[in-house]
């Protein structure tokens, strides 16, 4: 999961992003995947809100500083 969210902020942040392979085979390690290969799709429903709980976290935490008068 963190693999995929680590990809979606990225790309969201506009982020350089040049694949490598061993995070493919990272990614094609998982057991899960083995047995269930519907498996990515929930991963890549966690991923997701992980992503969307940082931006919105993210968005919380920094606010923009008042203009001075």
């Amino acid at each position: 999961m963190a693999e995929l969210g680590a990809s979606y902020l990225m790309a969201d942040l506009g982020l350089a992003y040049t694949p490598r392979s061993d995070h493919a085979a990272y990614l094609a390690s998982w057991l899960a995947l083995r047995h269930d290969p519907k498996a990515i799709f929930t991963a890549a429903a966690h991923a997701q809100a992980a992503a969307d709980w940082i931006h919105s976290a993210h968005k919380t935490a920094v606010q923009p500083l008042p203009l001075a008068a």
